[in-house]
């Protein structure tokens, strides 16, 4: 949430509980979803399956800026 708090503050408007709650929970489900389906596709438990999700966007984020 103070991710959230810190975006308002930089945007200079305040965002409703509701529109907080939903971005939250759109990120949180999105974020489960990847790591879940990481763990199902290499058959290794979610702790694994979310440092390969980490890894994966480090690495591409460098390869999308000219790294590789």
């Amino acid at each position: 949430m103070s991710y959230f708090e810190w975006v308002q503050n930089k945007q200079g408007f305040k965002w409703s509980l509701d529109m907080v709650t939903e971005r939250a929970d759109r990120i949180m489900n999105d974020a489960f979803e990847k790591v879940y389906s990481t763990s199902q596709k290499y058959n290794v438990p979610m702790r694994i399956a979310a440092y390969v999700v980490a890894i994966d966007k480090v690495a591409q984020t460098y390869k999308f800026r000219g790294g590789f």
